[in-house]
């Protein structure tokens, strides 16, 4: 595929951060390496999704800041246009957020946690390299130099239940490595990146996690987002392939208080719903290219405004004010994208106007 000349300056970038993530990954210095594999992996990962929304002719620029979008922006672009899955993205949202912890405070990776996403992000880069620019990953890298782990991959139910009863351990009276079991309570909470969009890992979540893991409670009640998250590993050697997935219909239900609710909790996350549910109504009919009513009549179709994930109401004093998240704009893109190939185009609301357009 012939690429554009910005992408192919960004896709070259690309490879040679997962080429110094994985030489790290390999290396025998054990100074600095995790920092270096974190930064690289999620460098090498930003890289590549702007790459690939530049050759789309998507726009990585804020047009008010006029300065380069950020990652998490990256991301929704890529799942909007690019064909990125929300298992992909998740991926990429949880080494994100391990170089986030990595860079600017404190976070223990274990070798298996490390290896698992290593692993992981080369599947997924590769997938991304022949889905969108015609490439592969072995026309760079070789598979000998990819993460090698003489440990073998273990389930991920498996590794969340070793490394919890790692950290109670680590919460012992007279153990004195309490800065190590926060470390590792960082790590698990970053984790739920791959099931939960804007996971911002704050000391009050990791508080609550260390009361809540002194208090004896179960993994899978402190943990309710982990327990739907899950691994499909295949090959060995040099050739594993990791792929993270969600089983469909389970994990425990999840509770969203504020950082400074005094209730007992868990590990219920704290998310600023407003970075989560920025679309008004009518930015939303807008860049749907629908009018208004239209807009709404499709959002009736299809429940929107009743599911939780997609619309939430902000009050401020007796003003309300609903608001829509990322998931109600690719929700009604694909609806509308379905009745415009004819696929159910009667059914649809707004499906009208798309083909006028």
């Amino acid at each position: 595929m012939k690429l554009f000349r910005e992408a192919r300056t960004l896709k070259g970038k690309a490879l040679c951060s997962l080429r110094r993530a994985v030489t790290a990954f390999n290396g025998f210095d054990e100074d600095g390496r995790v920092t270096c594999i974190l930064l690289h992996m999620q460098h090498a990962s930003e890289m590549l999704l702007k790459a690939i929304l530049v050759q789309k002719r998507v726009k990585v620029f804020d047009p008010g800041k006029q300065t380069s979008l950020g990652f998490a922006k990256c991301v929704n672009l890529a799942m909007q246009h690019a064909g990125l899955t929300a298992e992909e993205a998740g991926l990429l949202r949880a080494v994100d957020a391990f170089r986030d912890a990595e860079q600017h405070w404190l976070i223990v990776v274990p070798e298996d946690v490390l290896y698992l996403h290593a692993r992981g992000l080369v599947t997924i880069f590769d997938d991304l390299l022949r889905r969108t620019l015609g490439d592969t990953l072995a026309s760079h890298l070789p598979a000998r130099v990819l993460p090698i782990s003489t440990q073998p991959p273990i389930g991920f139910d498996l590794l969340v239940d070793r490394e919890y009863s790692q950290i109670r351990e680590l919460l012992q009276p007279g153990r004195r490595q309490r800065d190590e079991a926060r470390g590792r309570i960082r790590t698990l909470l970053a984790m739920e990146s791959h099931v939960a969009e804007d996971v911002d890992v704050s000391e009050a979540d990791i508080d609550r996690v260390e009361k809540a893991i002194r208090g004896g409670k179960a993994w899978s009640a402190v943990f309710p987002r982990l327990g739907s998250l899950d691994t499909q590993i295949s090959g060995s050697g040099a050739a594993v392939v990791v792929r993270f997935t969600k089983k469909e219909g389970e994990g425990a239900p999840v509770r969203f208080i504020a950082a400074d609710d005094p209730a007992e909790a868990a590990a219920v996350r704290e998310v600023d719903l407003q970075r989560r549910f920025h679309l008004p109504a009518k930015r939303l009919a807008a860049l749907l290219k629908l009018t208004p009513p239209r807009s709404f009549a499709l959002r009736q179709h299809l429940g929107i405004d009743k599911d939780k994930d997609c619309m939430h109401v902000f009050a401020f004093g007796s003003s309300k004010h609903p608001r829509f998240s990322d998931t109600a704009l690719n929700r009604m893109r694909e609806a509308l994208a379905a009745a415009k190939a004819g696929a159910n185009a009667t059914s649809v609301p707004g499906a009208s106007s798309v083909k006028a357009a």
